[in-house]
């Protein structure tokens, strides 16, 4: 199965022109989305009248070639906006999987959206990590502004219980986890905050989730996708990395080019990232 992974394209049509011109010159089985989709203006006329009329276009065009494209959303994305992808779900375009397993060909692939506390105004995506410690600098997931009202308990939900049951059940050889948050204090959540204080406090350089590094530690799934800290690829120049027998790579990046990592589920170690203009 060969894989294109996006992440963090935040509704640049000049990123989405460029892959959906990809997908056409070499059509990948399945396009998997690590949040950020949507821009900051305009967010649900952007779904509509642009990425959803692609869809519907590209559709067309490939007809029984046509890949699967699998979405999670992201911290910048508001959870109001979710409906017009449960939408476009329903007809057949693509599948919304935030904290949700679906099957594809022998694998699985499970949806995390959630990060852990940043500074940020928009908490639909927020939950607290492994306990109710926040960072120096972030506002916890009670403050802030939501688009809808959780579903959860949001004083005392973690990033932490919600791993432990959206791995039960699964065969880790065969599982794929697409998160938008990266592990912490791997390469991949490296953020440009040298010598940047709070509180006459220095703040941590990885600001990836903790209970993200431990799950891949512990349940070690084949393979996990990130996203979220765009600068980390230009500090650390790495964008992959192996724990045990998990491969863990983020397609991030805080340049105006598109970025898409191809995989192949026959050989996970040689995936290649490419920027694309």
């Amino acid at each position: 199965m060969k894989i294109f992974f996006v992440s963090d394209l935040h509704g640049s049509k000049c990123r989405y022109d460029a892959l959906f011109s990809h997908i056409r010159r070499s059509v990948p089985d399945c396009v998997l989305f690590g949040g950020d989709q949507l821009p900051l203006k305009d967010p649900g006329d952007f779904v509509q009248n642009y990425f959803i009329a692609e869809l519907v276009k590209l559709k067309k065009e490939l007809g029984d070639t046509y890949p699967e494209f699998i979405l999670i959303p992201g911290n910048d994305d508001p959870a109001v906006f979710d409906e017009l992808f449960t939408s476009a779900e329903k007809k057949e375009l693509l599948k919304f999987i935030p904290e949700k397993t679906i099957a594809l060909n022998d694998f699985t692939i499970t949806g995390y959206p959630f990060v852990p506390p940043t500074p940020f105004q928009l908490k639909d995506r927020e939950k607290y990590d492994v306990s109710r410690y926040v960072d120096p600098g972030c506002l916890p997931p009670d403050a802030g502004r939501r688009t809808v009202k959780p579903l959860y308990d949001v004083e005392f939900s973690t990033i932490s219980k919600d791993l432990d049951m959206l791995c039960s059940g699964l065969d880790a050889n065969r599982s794929v986890f697409l998160f938008h948050s990266p592990p912490y204090k791997s390469a991949l959540d490296r953020a440009a905050l040298d010598g940047q204080m709070y509180d006459h406090v220095p703040l941590d350089l990885h600001v990836g989730s903790i209970a993200i590094q431990r799950f891949i530690e512990s349940f070690q799934p084949l393979l996990t996708l990130h996203g979220h800290v765009h600068e980390s690829h230009r500090l650390t120049g790495e964008w992959k990395e192996q724990s045990g027998r998990t491969f863990s790579m983020s397609a991030a990046s805080d340049n105006n080019k598109l970025t898409i990592i191809t995989i192949s589920t026959e050989n996970i170690s040689s995936a290649k990232r490419e920027e694309f203009e």
